[in-house]
């Protein structure tokens, strides 16, 4: 859920933006390294601001990678993790590589990880990282109250006492010296290293982090990262800018820093484009324009493409009459051209997805079933559920979604007809239908989900890991054994019998059950200006990327 007023009203009243709340090192210490050599100061000299990266994104809640869900571009650029995942582009494939952790190594049983941080690291005060700012980092995030990405710490030993408030100190984490430190588990967790590359695993400086209270996150000199870039100044409704870290442990970035321009409407996006006023340009936010780009002959040269890992779907939901019913459900999956929506939705650009893991995850099947589009099959079913006639189903969405979206509602809807199930839309405004999703109270809905880390643990367990997964998602699955498998495989330490598991767990739950309606993922392009080299999209195709190797070439 989004709500982009009161930071900036915060910026305002507080004067944050002057950067009198936080100094640009901490009170009492020196700005030097880890090796006792002093740093110059981060912004000592004005860099060229055209060599700035040039690109567009909303206005943010925070810059808090531990309270957002959405806004990740400023936190993978000021911030890293102990681990990053490094793409792949020609294998389409990624791996997890060594970032603040140089190493670790994982026991036998899979319960305890332990690690060595690259010696040296500071942050862009100056100041050095160290084991205590990794345990302070997943303390925080398990006792903040703002905090939402929780779900890959959960499982480390003592993390439920410590989030409940039993404790004040995280049992499972230890401190061995100031570059070492070990991570157990309650019980053998695969995907935990993968989620340690998630923006929300960035590491923070405790005392900045604790000095600045609430205004971590909101004022640019209090929010302090070991990133490539520092962020410098934000101006609501306007931009946000980062200067680049060249003292940055990992070497500097290759451009001067990032202009980021807080701007949403696609018109204005593609004339600012055409103008020079945008280095990358996202197609995804232009709606039906970017066929202009993708059809059109100015443009080719300058796109650069790369898979969504993701899966757009129509939820269903069990709990709620005739969709309790698996008939019902399947009629509703046979029911719909998902070719055809794919064609309207981003003119074929994308594949069908017929699961729960999309095309490039870790645990694709490329062997499941494809669920066929058979209108005929689909009404004989109804008639054996006991609606010969069809029926009238509610479908929800939020007013905040995109126009594409609601034109997707209106596809599937006018297919749905065609069998049978008369549609009534509502469009609700995001906090109530954000209620009610999770309250398990909506019929049917379309969404989507895109990766957060490299691993099918990432969508399995996210929508049907437990009963309050599968309610906050308005799915109601209720099958406890069922739910029990999605959770215990998570355990599973063998990699090829856990992904076997995961496998037969989704053909059960959307080809035998029809837990949901899978529909497409799809491809994700930018347009460059030419003056950019080195951009590629992130390994799961998100809007946010990492710009370190983007570099502007001299005019």
């Amino acid at each position: 859920m989004k709500k982009k007023s009161a930071m900036y009203l915060a910026f305002l009243v507080s004067g944050c933006l002057l950067f009198s709340a936080c100094g640009d090192s901490r009170p009492g210490k020196e700005n030097k390294g880890a090796d006792g050599a002093e740093n110059p100061s981060p912004i000592a000299e004005a860099p060229d601001s055209s060599m700035y990266l040039k690109i567009a994104d909303e206005e943010a809640d925070t810059f808090d990678p531990q309270c957002t869900s959405t806004y990740y571009t400023v936190p993978l650029n000021i911030f890293d993790r102990l681990v990053e995942v490094e793409s792949d582009p020609e294998n389409h494939s990624s791996q997890i590589v060594p970032s603040l952790a140089d190493s670790w190594e994982i026991s036998d049983d899979g319960l305890v990880y332990t690690f060595e941080l690259h010696p040296g690291v500071t942050y862009s005060n100056g100041s050095p990282l160290t084991s205590e700012d990794v345990e302070y980092t997943f303390t925080r995030l398990l006792t903040y109250p703002e905090a939402v990405n929780q779900d890959f710490a959960i499982g480390i030993l003592g993390a439920h006492d410590l989030h409940n408030g039993d404790t004040d100190t995280l049992e499972g984490f230890k401190v061995i010296d100031d570059e070492h430190f070990s991570i157990t588990l309650e019980q053998p967790y695969a995907a935990f290293l993968a989620g340690l590359s998630t923006p929300g695993a960035s590491i923070l400086d405790k005392e900045t982090t604790t000095e600045a209270g609430e205004l971590f996150g909101t004022d640019p000199s209090c929010t302090i990262g070991t990133g490539p870039f520092i962020l410098d100044e934000v101006v609501p409704n306007s931009h946000i800018l980062l200067s680049a870290n060249r003292n940055c442990w990992s070497g500097p970035p290759l451009s001067a820093g990032i202009r980021i321009n807080l701007v949403e409407d696609g018109e204005t996006l593609r004339l600012m484009f055409s103008e020079g006023q945008l280095d990358i340009l996202d197609l995804e936010t232009l709606g039906n324009e970017a066929e202009f780009f993708v059809h059109g002959d100015t443009y080719q040269e300058q796109l650069v493409q790369g898979m969504r890992v993701g899966i757009n779907y129509v939820a269903l939901n069990q709990s709620i009459a005739p969709l309790d019913n698996v008939k019902v459900r399947k009629a509703m999956q046979m029911g719909l051209n998902r070719r055809t929506i794919l064609q309207a939705a981003c003119s074929g650009r994308g594949e069908i997805e017929n699961g729960i893991f999309p095309h490039g995850l870790i645990g694709f099947n490329p062997d499941l079933d494809e669920i066929p589009y058979d209108p005929e099959e689909a009404r004989r079913l109804l008639a054996e559920a006991g609606y010969p006639d069809g029926f009238s189903l509610d479908f929800s969405m939020s007013e905040s979604i995109s126009s594409e979206t609601k034109d997707l509602v209106g596809i599937i809807a006018d297919m749905w007809s065609r069998i049978g199930i008369n549609v009534h839309v509502y469009e609700l405004d995001e906090d109530s239908f954000m209620t009610m999703r999770k309250g398990g109270s909506i019929a049917c809905y379309v969404s989507s989900w895109s990766a957060d880390f490299n691993d099918p643990d990432n969508f399995i367990y996210t929508f049907f890991g437990s009963r309050e997964n599968s309610r906050n998602r308005s799915l109601c699955l209720e099958d406890d054994e069922l739910i029990d498998r999605v959770y215990n495989a998570r355990a599973i330490v063998s990699e090829e019998e856990r992904i076997a598991e995961y496998q037969e767990l989704e053909k059960i739950l959307i080809q035998d059950m029809a837990c949901w309606v899978p529909l497409f993922s799809q491809q994700h392009i930018f347009a460059l200006n030419s003056r950019v080299e080195g951009f590629q999209v992130s390994w799961n195709g998100w809007s946010s990327n990492s710009y370190r190797n983007v570099s502007i070439k001299q005019s």
